[in-house]
């Protein structure tokens, strides 16, 4: 018996599951944060103006738990986006462009 193709509109598709992961606000600045290389903590932190220590911390865990990100082994290393997180990119450069584009349209 072969498995259906996922359908995002079934409510018990796991395409929705990455699609509610990958479509957080703190997600996508974090991903896009890390494009340009591996960061630290702070260095992070320091990038996503208005995000807190606590949904820092929450958002790579959460990224690290789906295979996004790489964790550091040890406190104070970087964090660093995986083949994964890096096939993600083009979709998420072309929707933060977009947002930036017509940021004021939305408003």
């Amino acid at each position: 018996m072969s498995t259906p193709a996922p359908d995002v509109f079934l409510a018990d598709c796991p395409a929705r599951s990455a699609l509610e992961l990958i479509a957080d606000t703190w997600s996508v600045v974090v991903l896009v944060g890390l494009a340009h290389g591996p960061r630290r903590y702070t260095a992070l932190l320091d990038r996503a103006g208005g995000i807190s220590k606590k949904m820092l911390t929450q958002t790579l865990r959460r990224l690290g738990e789906a295979g996004l990100v790489e964790r550091p082994e040890v406190r104070g290393g970087e964090y660093r986006l995986t083949a994964l997180g890096v096939s993600l990119l083009g979709p998420l450069t072309a929707l933060t462009a977009w947002a930036e584009e017509h940021a004021h349209e939305l408003a």
